[in-house]
């Protein structure tokens, strides 16, 4: 039995379609039939060869749900129930070893020093050679953790709860929203859309988009934005002017960088108001340096700033319920539809940001 897959063999140049004989599986080994992957902008650094994770030769592809076609022995979800044959099932994209410092004394599994990612670090010339979710099947290991879906679903929805839902899932982990609270979100890509989900989720009362788009700003007020402000149309200045007009003079109290662009952080920090807490979140690869003078901006405003990297389980679990309890808005997230022969078509649209989210089906 063999597996079609693209292969990113070369950065900046096309993938290519490879076949891959699916070997027996090892103990604990599930072997899945990708119903779809998700194409994160995480892909398009990639591809560029801006990511340093990066290993060639590579099946791209970190965001996935699929069916259950082999299983080597018996496995049980997280979410509960025992594994069949049959079962769509989402994943949690990073695997960790749970024997390191980071693992095993502080508790964050997502900064395992042994941490690997489907689709972003494992090459494809490793066994069991189907590590990424641009193909037909992928083999997961069996210290994969998997979450049953339960209902019958577009899965495509799906696809991006294992990363952007999963990543914005834990920034609001790291702090408290409270009634009434102001929240920012620069950015309104699908980390950004997941960001304003949770915060209105949460009890967010006011909710700021900042960003580019026109029709991803106007997406945004189906997930729960009350303002959004296109940066195209107003300066900096005016933008922190409407920010304090709308939160009494303060600023927010949360402000969450979803973007990963130099620049955005410097202007985000200067929307908080005292004691206020910066969440960064889309700095998936090195931007640049920012300019923060810390005695105004941090210290004398006595304002947390917290990294978010990546993720663990729980927070995919999470994102997996936000994503089914709001369908119909996270449904309007897929813009484009691929085959997995036309996925350099996929590549092209993301790179061109003519796809909110594009996927492989």
């Amino acid at each position: 039995m063999k597996s079609k897959a693209m292969v990113l063999k070369a950065f900046n140049k096309p993938l290519e379609m490879m076949e891959f004989e699916i070997p027996v599986l090892e103990a604990g080994q599930i072997l899945i039939k990708i119903e779809v992957a998700g194409v994160c902008g995480s892909d398009i650094h990639m591809w560029k060869g801006e990511d340093p994770r990066t290993p060639l030769p590579l099946i791209l592809g970190h965001e996935g749900i699929g069916k259950v076609a082999d299983i080597a022995g018996s496995k049980t979800y997280l979410n509960g129930g025992k594994v069949e044959l049959g079962d769509l099932i989402l994943w949690n994209r990073g695997v960790s070893c749970h024997k390191c410092y980071y693992c095993s004394i502080l508790k964050e599994p997502s900064l395992c020093e042994n941490r690997k990612v489907y689709g972003i670090n494992i090459s494809c010339s490793l066994p069991p050679y189907l590590n990424g979710c641009y193909s037909e099947y992928i083999i997961l290991s069996p210290s994969t953790d998997i979450f049953k879906v339960n209902e019958d679903i577009d899965p495509a929805i799906l696809a991006a709860a294992s990363c952007s839902g999963a990543t914005a899932a834990h920034a609001f982990d790291m702090v408290k929203i409270n009634s009434g609270d102001n929240v920012v979100v620069q950015g309104p890509g699908p980390l950004g859309m997941f960001a304003v989900a949770f915060a209105k989720d949460l009890g967010a009362s006011n909710i700021i988009v900042i960003g580019g788009s026109k029709e991803r700003l106007k997406l945004c007020k189906t997930f729960g934005a009350n303002h959004v402000l296109d940066r195209h149309n107003l300066t900096l200045e005016q933008r922190k002017e409407f920010v304090m007009g709308v939160t009494g003079g303060r600023g927010a109290d949360i402000v969450i960088e979803a973007v990963g662009i130099k620049g955005t952080a410097e202007e985000g920090i200067k929307l908080l108001r005292m004691g206020g807490t910066y969440l960064s979140t889309g700095y998936a690869q090195p931007a640049g340096i920012e300019k923060i003078d810390f005695y105004k901006d941090i210290v004398r405003k006595n304002i947390k700033v917290q990294g978010v990297w990546v993720s663990d389980a729980s927070h995919t679990y999470k994102a997996m319920n936000l994503v089914l309890k709001n369908k119909e808005a996270f449904g309007k997230m897929i813009t484009h539809r691929f085959s997995l022969e036309n996925a350099n078509e996929a590549i092209k649209v993301m790179n061109s940001k003519e796809a909110l989210k594009a996927v492989l089906v």
